[in-house]
């Protein structure tokens, strides 16, 4: 799977589980993990952007561990997916 492929199945991934209940959101997050670490070489730009993204996944996924509020966390790791993404086209 491309760079491009991924980022974007992260992407839909990521506004899904912002628009379900916290209980399920978490286990889509753990999905994406294959996903985001990569698995090829890539341009150092689109390595950076690929490790912004996973890291603002990895907040996500502490909150809602954690039973805290997320708001702003789900709009940070889509920028930096979108980025991701940009850079991977």
């Amino acid at each position: 799977m491309s760079d491009r492929e991924a980022a974007q199945k992260v992407l839909d991934a990521l506004k899904q589980a912002e628009r379900a209940p916290a209980q399920d959101g978490l286990p889509m997050l753990n999905a994406l993990i294959p996903l985001v670490q990569g698995g090829g070489e890539a341009p150092l730009e689109v390595e950076e952007a690929r490790a912004s993204a996973f890291l603002a996944i990895c907040e996500v996924g502490k909150a809602l561990h954690r039973g805290q509020p997320v708001e702003g966390l789900y709009a940070m790791a889509i920028t930096a997916t979108q980025r991701w993404l940009a850079l991977a086209g």
